[in-house]
């Protein structure tokens, strides 16, 4: 799919603006943490400025993602041929109705601005808030016009895609829709979502629709951005993302794999267990999106099969390891869940240390017996390789502890902890190891860190709009009633919720399936009296095993696409890797000493 065709200049300016955000949002945090101890220095309202970059970072990058055709899709044009009438037309479809959702959502933020103009509300410099916050309808109304444009190659493909703006409000001159009619319109988004629209879309269509079906300002959608970037945890996640991204693009994986190849290279099998390690490493700097199976896959699958492991095996253990670690610190999944629970993130951490663990131990054991029957050879064990590969891995290693140790210390706060790691993976790769040029290199590894940050924001701020439908409506109510009328046992309970945010959690991508299903489970645990933290560690292992499980798990697309296989041979491969998991998360579930042992011995 071609990019929007915009002039050289204004790209440069949106990304020279996208990665000058992000680095006020890594400076500003820093400077309360450093100034606190001496003396208490900080900037006057940094808080309100780092929310507002959020805001920036959110829809700058949304429009970005646009241009670039990065947001997450579950598209299946592909069924048909490159240039065929049929891809043509459902291309068209796709982004008419993508280009009437954001005309939409611009109209409805323009009006969240001018709200809050009304309110008077000045950011310290003396500039007024809703100044800052027309990022939101400009950014969306150029999402609409590049929506436009990419509808097609031609210019009657365009207007077409065009005349879905017009119709859409021309629909809100209408009573609102009900029965067939409302069914009609949300099928119509969901089949455009399927056919190519972001997912961010349907997202916030659906969310439109139902607010527009009960006479309520669609406005509602966009306003529930402010109750996202209004978290004082939310701003981590860019932060984090930043430090995945400078991580991912330097030589960070290879020298992590010699690290884990010295440790465990001696071993019959112990070439899968670097695999199983590095792999679980690398999806906790990257916050389980994908990138380790991109970034690594390339990397240990040719040495697995080298090593004389079978392909099949091999393409299962690198599609499931892109999953491992995804309850490690500083894993952003747990960040986002800490936000929507409301359940602190330092004891989300704690109780997923050895969960987590338990389920790359799993898929490491299971690597070390294929490994005795398939692996040619072993190394012997060097103690001088293994002091200098961990030596030489030492600035990667180290990145988890600094944010568990400056946050778990109370040294620095969560998001001051995320900006810490951030300017860490900075100075280190740009500065020490010298991975990346820092005027060549690290602007486009920020801004592609950006644009991930906006794709995701976006989600989120599109989910958020969908969720607080459901709470108004008292969806969670009425699930509950439901589930207490038939289940009346924790143990089934729980049973009940891994299938149920198993098949979910394949189908959803990770930050929406946050957003969206958490209010509704919360509810149900504190039912059945599940601690909230044992409750959170359940929900993310199963979303963790949904990336694998099939149709349309997320790793199974990645993988089929990084390695040129398709999808449904690789379906056989991670069914092992699937049951051993599987195995781990019902261990998980059924015994809560795994998640509450640490904290109880803590003190938490």
């Amino acid at each position: 799919m071609s990019t929007a065709p915009v002039p050289r200049w204004w790209q440069r300016l949106e990304n020279g603006v996208l990665v000058a955000a992000i680095l006020v949002a890594v400076f500003l945090p820093l400077v309360d943490a450093v100034g606190r101890p001496l003396g208490g220095f900080h900037i006057p309202g940094s808080a309100t400025y780092l929310q507002q970059l959020t805001l920036w970072l959110a829809f700058l990058g949304g429009l970005i993602a646009v241009r670039e055709s990065k947001h997450l899709t579950l598209s299946t044009a592909e069924i048909f041929a490159e240039g065929s009438r049929g891809r043509r037309i459902v291309r068209v479809v796709a982004h008419a109705v993508a280009a009437g959702v954001c005309a939409v959502l611009t109209y409805g933020s323009f009006q969240v601005v001018m709200a809050d103009r009304q309110q008077g509300s000045v950011l310290p410099i003396g500039v007024p808030v809703w100044v800052s916050e027309l990022v939101m309808p400009l950014a969306l109304a150029l999402a609409t016009l590049r929506f436009v444009w990419l509808a097609s190659q031609r210019w009657r493909g365009r207007a077409l895609a065009l005349t879905a703006v017009p119709l859409v409000f021309a629909l809100g001159l209408l009573p609102p829709p009900s029965g067939a009619g409302f069914w009609v319109l949300v099928v119509l988004v969901l089949v455009a979502a399927l056919l190519g629209a972001p997912v961010f879309v349907a997202m916030a269509g659906t969310g439109m629709l139902l607010f527009f079906s009960e006479s309520t300002p669609v406005s509602a959608v966009p306003a529930e951005i402010y109750r996202l970037v209004a978290s004082p945890s939310l701003p981590a996640i860019p932060l984090l993302t930043a430090c995945g991204y400078v991580l991912a693009e330097s030589r960070a994986a290879h020298r992590l794999v010699r690290f884990f190849r010295a440790l465990f290279g001696w071993m019959p099998g112990g070439i899968a267990v670097l695999v199983a390690g590095v792999c679980a490493l690398f999806t906790t700097f990257t916050g389980g999106s994908g990138i380790t199976i991109i970034a690594l896959g390339g990397l240990v699958y040719p040495i697995l099969r080298e090593e004389g492991y079978p392909e099949g095996f091999s393409l299962g253990l690198v599609t499931a390891g892109g999953s491992l670690g995804l309850l490690f610190p500083p894993s952003l999944p747990v960040i986002l869940y800490s936000v929507v629970a409301s359940v602190p993130a330092d004891q989300l951490y704690i109780a997923g240390l050895l969960p987590g663990l338990l389920l790359v131990i799993l898929t490491a054991v299971y690597g070390i017996v294929v490994g005795r029957r398939s692996q040619k050879s072993t190394q012997a064990f060097s103690l001088r390789e293994a002091l200098g590969a961990t030596w030489e891995a030492k600035w990667e290693l180290s990145v988890p502890l600094l944010v568990v140790g400056l946050f778990a210390s109370g040294w620095a706060s969560l998001v001051e902890a995320s900006a810490a790691a951030a300017a860490y993976a900075i100075i280190v790769e740009c500065f020490v190891t010298r991975d990346l040029h820092p005027w060549r290199d690290l602007p486009g590894v920020l801004l592609k860190g950006g644009v991930l940050v906006g794709a995701v924001l976006l989600l989120l701020a599109s989910a958020m709009g969908l969720t607080s439908y459901l709470v108004d409506a008292q969806i969670p109510d009425q699930l509950l009633s439901a589930v207490r009328a038939h289940v009346s046992s924790p143990l089934v309970f729980l049973l009940v919720l891994n299938v149920f945010l198993l098949v979910l959690g394949s189908v959803l991508e990770i930050y929406s399936a946050i957003v969206v299903l958490t209010p509704l489970v919360v509810p149900l645990g504190a039912a059945f009296g599940i601690h909230p933290v044992h409750l959170g560690v359940i929900f993310l292992a199963n979303l963790e095993l949904g990336f694998l499980f099939p149709p349309v798990g997320l790793n199974l697309f990645l993988s089929a696409s990084r390695f040129g296989t398709p999808i449904t041979r690789l379906y056989r491969h991670v069914v092992p890797f699937l049951i051993i998991m599987g195995g781990g998360v019902l261990l998980i579930t059924y015994a809560p000493a795994l998640s509450l042992g640490l904290l109880k011995l803590l003190g938490k």
